[in-house]
């Protein structure tokens, strides 16, 4: 194949992908099929011989769609969106076509200077302070280690990167225990380790108790640890929890301690500023991270980490080898230096489309649609039979419990969500929270309407009525 046979098939595909989008609601949500199926569809080994890219292309419409869950389909209502806007798409097939390692400004001058916009761009379209700089990661996850890294470092005046940790003092993290997943992975990775993650106690809003974080930084400087760092939460991922951010912050910076939000799913919301109030206070915070994959329809992978000082990361980050310097302009921003990986993506391509193809005011109008028909949603579920709402939407998250009378819930809806899912007209995931198996509903497709959005308790109401 070379290019004139992709000017072809590239043409194959967008006709494709169309009819595909077109024919999402006809499909099921999550893949009906089972582990080794589609594996078991592929030859051994590769091919010797070069093959027929028709026959190629073929075999890709047998065997793939099919065995995919279809997070584009605008009834997928788990985990968090992972959205691809059509403008997002095609920002991603020119970068794709482009094809730059956009490690250093010398390999990638507009891909570097595009992303030093498309960061002050959403830094003022999400009423942040102008004192905020950043950089874009693949993942939330990338973003947190970096912050937790540099919690590290700082801690250790940058010993750690020097030294090793073999020998220096035992570092503490505070969190709470609704913080996701991947503060839990980087407190791993980063050598602090799991036991060193304080989770913090919750308050009746299910966010950290600013007096029990004091408390503990308090207990653990007298036993002799050296605390570096509070991550807070805003929309975490179980059940929507925020933190009280502006207490906690305050808390943190009188300990001289090094601040990191997560706010991957429910930042994109701060593009309204009616919904600034979760995080006030944010401007104190030394990184914040968000993913435009998630809630804005930039394409995924695409997160934003924002940095009031970008120096402490660059100090723990950066490397500038003589292979990797720009002779004559020492002083460029090369954001490698601010990752973790040294190879880098054109991501900010496909933020400039997307902004400039849907503007503030059309993705505000999909956000405020999203929360409200999630509101509506859980208050329709609020009255079906032996349904009810465990935890009330944060933004557009709420879950839900089956309770029918003589049978345990737990059980009742762990049942009741694999008969959704199986249905497959919708597509729902779970939770524990409190000791009870709830089921998440979270609202934030691309092309959503009320009218699928509605859809749930439709299935709900089907699939337990007379049962």
């Amino acid at each position: 194949m070379d290019h004139k046979d992709l000017r072809k098939w590239s043409g194959e595909a967008a006709k494709w992908a169309e009819d595909y989008h077109a024919s999402l609601r006809e499909r099921p949500v999550r893949a009906q099929t089972t582990p080794g199926v589609t594996a078991a569809k592929l030859p051994e080994i590769a091919p010797e011989a070069a093959e027929d890219m028709a026959a190629i292309f073929e075999d890709f419409k047998a065997i793939v769609p099919d065995a995919m869950t279809h997070w584009q389909h605008p009834r997928f209502f788990a985990y968090f969106p992972g959205n691809a806007s059509p403008a997002s798409m095609l920002a991603e097939q020119l970068a794709n076509a482009i094809s730059a390692q956009a490690m250093l400004w010398q390999t990638a001058p507009a891909a570097n200077e595009i992303e030093e916009v498309m960061i002050r761009w959403l830094r003022d379209a999400l009423g942040l302070s102008n004192h905020f700089t950043g950089t874009i990661h693949d993942s939330a996850t990338t973003a947190t280690l970096s912050a937790i890294l540099t919690m590290r470092e700082r801690a250790l005046d940058w010993k750690g990167i020097a030294e090793g940790l073999s020998g220096q003092p035992l570092l503490r993290l505070y969190a709470s225990a609704e913080t996701h997943s991947s503060v839990d992975k980087a407190a791993r990775l980063a050598g602090i380790g799991q036991n060193n993650l304080v989770k913090i106690d919750t308050d009746f809003e299910n966010g950290m108790d600013p007096a029990a974080l004091d408390s503990a930084i308090t207990a653990d400087s007298a036993a002799g640890y050296l605390p570096a760092g509070v991550i807070l939460c805003v929309g975490g991922t179980s059940i929507g929890a925020t933190d009280p951010i502006n207490a906690c912050l305050d808390v943190a910076k009188a300990r001289n301690l090094y601040t990191h939000i997560d706010a991957a799913w429910a930042g994109s919301a701060m593009i309204c500023p009616e919904f600034r109030a979760l995080w006030t206070g944010v401007d104190k915070a030394d990184s914040i991270v968000f993913n435009p994959h998630k809630w804005l329809g930039v394409q995924f992978d695409c997160a934003v980490q924002f940095l009031a000082d970008p120096t402490p990361q660059i100090n723990t980050m950066g490397l500038r080898p003589e292979y990797l310097k720009t002779q004559g302009a020492e002083d460029i921003v090369n954001y490698n230096e601010w990752t973790v990986p040294l190879g880098r993506r054109f991501r900010a391509l496909k933020i400039w489309f997307t902004l400039r193809a849907y503007g503030l005011t059309g993705l505000r109008e999909r956000i405020r649609n999203h929360v409200s028909w999630a509101n509506k949603v859980a208050e329709v579920i609020s009255t079906l039979p032996d349904f009810t709402i465990a935890t009330a939407p944060a933004l557009s998250l709420f879950t839900f419990q089956y309770v029918p009378e003589g049978q345990n819930p737990n059980e009742a809806t762990a049942k009741l969500l694999e008969r959704i899912n199986n249905d497959g007209r919708i597509y729902l995931t779970q939770t524990l929270h409190e000791g009870k198996f709830v089921i998440r509903v979270q609202v934030g497709q691309f092309d959503c309407t009320r009218d699928d959005v509605m859809m749930i308790p439709k299935v709900l109401s089907d699939l337990t009525r007379g049962s």
